[in-house]
């Protein structure tokens, strides 16, 4: 047993090994300033990266309390590029801050080396209004976000103090029947600041089921200002208007939903990001980004804040001088544009560990398992023949993942269950077999609502569902997912999927099953899509067809 089980290597990667009988002490400590690269059994890889060390400067955690922490937990000496990359990243968190004087915004520059790099680019150059030293600038206040933007693509993020507009006042109150728990009032202080220019932009990361959408309403509450809320489909817009009217006093008629069905624009306005980003033609405009500025908006709302698409960052960057908040269960962007929401949008605001929710029972305690099934003999041979592309669909679609589909479903004959999957056909074959509804990208809004609603109520104790399932749908009910196929390596998919079950419900565990096609691609993406939820404490049981046994049980794995 190790006593001190990280090594931390030159390049900035973070060996963990399991055995260690501080891991789930040190893996949550060392999760706040690292991100999980890999997790096989025995030695968990993470990586410092820029990114993860300004959330952590934005939180309020020193480098020398990261190195401290590194140093106290390995055995070796920690490599000087180590303690220099460390101190040398989160020390420029910082160096460069906005702050409005006068009714002008100035940059104002503890390192005069960032000026050189302002002026060492043509498009930088043309933010400056005016220069007054070497030191301190000022900035066109339409160049806010575009000059955040630039900085951190430098490796110098900017430390916005420069306030907000307060918006067109809208006041309201909340329920007496909401009760913020502890976490959620942590959420909403972190964000709001007391008021503030030093809150007003950010992010909270919280496990699906842990309330996101109460810490959002909690948000608007302390501000009273009109408030534009952005999220993922038309079914998350009315869940986001029924839970406002579940909470506060505001009237229906005063919330507006912005979609593809409907164009209402009132002082609390819900849009889905598909509207936003619709145009007729490739190259013409965005037909509604000006949804906007429509309104005098006192703060805008992202829901699931990582899947924010590329017109809409360049939006934001226009709109800095509105408070922006940004929810989500993972910052983890498959594209590699954490940087930029968090130039955009704002810092990590306010962030707990799944496992932490779930030992408190704020969310369900969830099992994990990923099934491995053989492929019959003659796919095998034409999936040995087959390109990366076309392995990966004969892998995820294997019809030996209904057999092992039916047996977990005799297990769970007693549960509300989801079947998620990517393939279109698959599902399909599954509903038809199963004798089960269906829900994709091209089920009405109205019979999506319908179907929900009747699984909701208990009516319905199987739905199989696309990728349309995966964001901000509501289903406590639901307390088993099987995963059939999903999306190459995507792991905030995963953790999204996961996430739909873990609402608390008493006296049942939640369970998630990850069907997979042994000794393939669909083997290998499945290992990276659960790289999130390992970091965030899960494990997932490996188990072979063969231990599905006819009676459809665990074999004692259970």
């Amino acid at each position: 047993m190790r006593e001190k089980p990280l090594i931390v290597q030159t390049d900035g990667t973070v060996l963990l090994f399991v055995d260690s009988p501080k891991f789930r002490e040190i893996r949550t400590e060392l999760s706040l300033f690292a991100e999980l690269v890999k997790s096989p059994e025995y030695v968990h890889t993470y990586r410092i990266t820029p990114i993860s060390l300004w959330n952590a400067a934005a939180m309020g955690i020193s480098s020398r309390s990261v190195l401290k922490f590194l140093e106290e937990n390995s055995p070796y000496e920690l490599p000087q590029s180590i303690v220099k990359k460390v101190r040398t990243y989160m020390e420029r968190y910082g160096k460069a801050k906005l702050m409005m004087k006068e009714g002008r915004l100035h940059l104002i520059l503890e390192d005069p080396s960032i000026s050189f790099l302002i002026f060492s680019d043509r498009r930088a150059r043309g933010f400056i209004q005016e220069v007054l030293s070497e030191k301190e600038l000022v900035i066109k206040k339409y160049a806010r976000g575009h000059l955040k933007l630039f900085l951190v693509k430098m490796g110098y993020p900017v430390e916005d103090w420069a306030g907000y507009s307060p918006g067109e006042p809208y006041h309201f109150t909340l329920k007496e029947t909401l009760k913020l728990r502890p976490y959620q009032l942590e959420a909403v202080e972190a964000f709001y600041a007391g008021g503030s220019e030093k809150g007003g932009s950010g992010i909270v990361v919280l496990p699906c089921g842990a309330g996101k959408t109460v810490v959002g309403i909690g948000v608007m509450e302390r501000l009273q200002t009109q408030t534009l809320v952005v999220v993922t489909s038309t079914v998350a817009a009315r869940q986001w208007k029924d839970e406002l009217l579940r909470w506060t006093n505001i009237p229906e008629e005063d919330i507006g939903e912005y979609s593809g069905e409907r164009k209402e624009i009132r002082p609390i306005t819900v849009a889905t990001y598909n509207i936003l980003v619709h145009r007729r033609k490739k190259g013409e405009e965005f037909s509604h980004l000006d949804l906007f500025s429509s309104r005098n908006w006192g703060l805008v709302i992202y829901d699931e804040v990582h899947l924010l698409p590329a017109p809409v960052f360049k939006i934001t960057a226009d709109i800095q001088a509105k408070r922006r908040l940004g929810l989500s269960a993972t910052l983890v962007r498959e594209d590699g544009k954490e940087d930029e929401i968090f130039a955009l949008v704002g810092p990590k605001k306010y962030d707990v560990p799944w496992k932490s929710f779930e030992e408190m029972g704020w969310i369900a305690k969830a099992r994990c398992f990923e099934v491995r099934v053989p492929m019959p003999l003659e796919l095998k041979i034409k999936y040995l023949k087959a390109s990366r592309r076309k392995k990966f669909t004969l892998a995820s679609t294997n019809p030996m993942k209904m057999e092992a589909l039916a047996k977990i479903l005799r297990m769970h004959r007693n549960d509300q269950v989801l079947i998620i999957g990517q393939f279109i056909n698959q599902l399909k074959e599954a509903a038809e077999k199963l004798k089960a509804p269906l829900i994709t990208g091209t089920t009405p809004n109205s019979e999506r609502e319908r179907l929900y609603e009747s699984f909701r109520q208990g009516k319905l104790n199987l739905l199989v569902v696309s990728k349309v399932a995966n964001f901000a749908i509501n289903l406590p009910s639901a307390n088993v997912a099987i995963e059939i196929s999903g999306t190459f390596g995507s792991r905030q998919e995963e953790a999204q999927r996961l996430g739909r079950i873990l609402r608390p419900k008493e006296g049942k565990e939640a369970y998630f099953y990850a069907i997979v096609s042994a000794e393939t691609l669909d083997e290998e993406y499945s290992a990276k899509r659960q790289i999130f939820l390992t970091e965030q404490g899960y494990s997932y049981t490996i188990i072979s067809l063969e231990e599905l046994d006819e009676k459809g049980s665990l074999s004692g794995v259970l």
